[in-house]
């Protein structure tokens, strides 16, 4: 659980800082050609890693379902930590020309392959580890750990922003990406000491972990893959605040970007608290109930909190965004590396969560990309924006009724339609 937490934390960190970037400075360091569309631009860059992430979650899955979740997961990280690094060392567009966005979107790609198979391996190790009533509170801390991934970014990025504008532009958004080295090596230490799960241990004894679990996952499981991908789209309503939200409220609001980064990290504390409890209420009532409950949730605050930053009432957006990011959201994120993994057999779990995540984060990752085609800077289109997160979640809640309630059955059941429930 630490070791994925930690994981969690680096890889997320990495992602999120990129994120920031995005939405604040890149706009103006790469792609400062691109003009009045130089966000837009910005935003593609960021949203070209989820193209990746379905690649790295087949590449992973399958090395991971076949040799074992330790050796990816230590791979995983290594090439998120070396792709961040050397973003913080690309030259400009001044310097270099169109190449400076061209490597930035080279290594934008390489964070996508290495976040498409982070979460569903640290799921599937820590689902497997975990006491049987319990799992959904323990795989709840690999989210934590993502959550805690964007603390820490935003924490960097907060006196970072308020830099001089030269100062900012030229080497102080460098640092936050120079700084994934020292989580890289703490966390790479840890997950040295992993072991395999008992359960996949056996099953690489007995020499039956598929040949090509890509092909298993088509020819048996693929209705799953779906569903997991349909449940995945409820994180983009998190994107969707902590992304375009961020780029909106300063671009078309006029608000300060210091004061939306100490916002939208009061959201994140908050939900440290909450995503664990989320993994608690799991085990006790269920995956399903949890989790749509927290996506319709979430499509009724998207409201009063877009309609807080259009108007500029920071009342609304603190109280509205702690209710909807910090709580609601949090609590349903908390139930889904239980509730994903739990959707397979151990001998595609790792294939099948990775992939059916990243079918769903594809909408993830293009969702400000849209927005920002949609409604541009205008801030009296803050009900479209709404509009758009609360759409999200409703695919979210759709693909919850599909699936099979699994947070009582037993785990070497799971994937099995024909095992009953544990009671």
């Amino acid at each position: 659980m630490i070791a994925s937490y930690l994981g969690g934390a680096l890889e997320y960190y990495d992602f999120f800082i990129y994120g920031s970037a995005a939405a604040l400075i890149f706009s103006r360091v790469f792609f400062p050609a691109a003009g009045a569309h130089g966000l837009l631009a910005s935003f593609a860059s960021f949203g070209v890693a989820y193209i990746a992430r379905p690649l790295g979650a087949v590449v992973f899955g399958h090395f991971g379902d076949k040799f074992g979740r330790k050796r990816v997961m230590i791979w995983a990280l290594a090439v998120m930590g070396a792709s961040t690094f050397v973003i913080g060392c690309l030259p400009d567009y001044r310097q270099i020309g169109v190449a400076a966005p061209v490597l930035l979107v080279a290594m934008r790609l390489l964070q996508g392959l290495s976040a498409g198979g982070e979460t569903a391996g640290a799921s599937s190790l820590v689902l497997e580890h975990a006491p049987e009533s319990r799992r959904g509170f323990y795989g709840s801390w690999i989210q934590s750990g993502i959550v805690s991934g964007f603390v820490l970014a935003t924490i960097v990025f907060i006196p970072i922003s308020t830099l001089p504008d030269d100062q900012l532009l030229s080497w102080g958004w460098r640092i936050p990406f120079w700084a994934s080295a020292i989580l890289l090596a703490i966390a790479f230490l840890v997950r040295r000491t992993l072991v395999e799960s008992e359960v996949f241990a056996e099953v690489k004894d007995e020499q039956s972990a598929p040949k090509f679990p890509v092909v298993e996952l088509a020819k048996n499981h693929w209705a799953d893959v779906l569903r997991v991908g349909g449940l995945a789209v409820y994180q983009a309503t998190y994107t969707m605040v902590m992304v375009f939200g961020l780029a909106f409220a300063t671009t078309a609001a006029g608000l300060s970007r210091t004061t939306m980064l100490y916002i939208l990290l009061a959201f994140n504390l908050c939900a440290l608290i909450f995503t664990p409890i989320g993994g608690y209420l799991s085990d006790r009532f269920g995956r399903k109930p949890v989790f749509a409950a927290a996506a319709v949730g979430c499509a009724v605050t998207s409201f009063p909190y877009m309609f807080g930053i259009a108007h500029q009432n920071y009342f609304l957006i603190i109280g509205a965004g702690i209710l909807m990011n910090g709580i609601i959201y949090a609590i349903g994120n908390g139930t889904t590396p239980a509730y994903f993994s739990e959707l397979f057999t151990v001998r595609v779990r790792y294939s099948g969560t990775a992939i059916g995540i990243q079918v769903g984060m594809l909408m993830s990752g293009f969702s400000p990309l849209l927005a920002t085609a949609w409604v541009g800077t205008n801030s009296a289109q803050w009900s479209v924006v709404a509009c758009i997160i609360s759409g999200l979640a409703a695919i979210a809640v759709v693909a919850s009724l599909s699936t099979s309630e699994t947070s009582r059955t037993a785990l070497r059941d799971l994937g099995d339609r024909k095992q009953p429930a544990r009671s």
